[in-house]
């Protein structure tokens, strides 16, 4: 598969680029690092070289470094720098608890219908996790379940809400690489499990049915980590 495809963080910042746009844009690669553990917890962050990297002064990185710690993504100790977060299984538990209501809110809450060009992206995802099962890669899964995270949270206009969803989604991403890195989770029944919600939820996107599509997604979010438990 095609990584670039899908993942492109390694694209230059365009010079065109808003300072508010750039602010995003290096916020979510050092996110997407820390989700895809190429920043694993623990780890120090050096200012210096991430302020080299993204061509910026430490005065805006600091700024995206503040936003990843509000997100409980790295945590700040004086003296010490800017560190990746451990990863609780008990605040995790709370977490994947109160994302399971979420995703019910995410097709009730101010809904916006499903248009052609959204399901057509589902479409491109539902592709992605078919051929997913002849070129089995966790970092590849894991960049696929981002995009459909993203992607059905377009199913509602409500800020707040996709706000909250959003900061809880990708502080837990980061658990499920992290079992399947230690061969704790069967990485090919996951991804059949996911291509068949996947083809479901885009079913239920077909008819314009968003309460299925909610179960469907609660259901996928109780049952991932009942497996990862197990």
């Amino acid at each position: 598969m095609d990584e670039t495809l899908t993942d492109p963080r390694d694209e230059p910042l365009p010079e065109s680029l808003s300072a508010r746009d750039r602010f995003d844009k290096i916020h979510d690669d050092m996110r997407s690092r820390i989700c895809l553990l190429e920043y694993p917890p623990g780890m120090k962050l050096s200012e210096t070289e991430l302020a080299t990297e993204f061509g910026i002064s430490r005065t805006p990185l600091r700024r995206v470094l503040a936003r990843l710690e509000d997100e409980g993504l790295v945590t700040s100790v004086h003296g010490v720098g800017t560190m990746v977060t451990t990863m609780d299984m008990a605040e995790l538990a709370q977490v994947y608890r109160l994302r399971k209501e979420l995703v019910l809110l995410q097709t009730s809450l101010d809904t916006v219908p499903p248009s052609p060009a959204l399901i057509a992206r589902v479409e491109q995802l539902l592709g992605r996790a078919e051929a997913l099962k002849s070129a089995p890669s966790a970092k590849e899964f894991s960049m696929l379940d981002r995009d459909m995270f993203l992607t059905l949270l377009d199913l509602t206009a409500n800020a707040p809400l996709r706000l909250m969803s959003e900061r809880l989604y990708f502080r837990t991403a980061r658990i499920w690489l992290q079992q399947v890195t230690a061969s704790q989770i069967d990485l090919m029944q996951e991804i059949e499990i996911y291509a068949g919600e996947v083809q479901d939820i885009l079913d239920a996107l077909k008819l314009g049915d968003l309460d299925a599509i909610g179960h469907i997604r609660r259901g996928h979010i109780s049952l991932s980590f009942a497996r990862m438990q197990k």
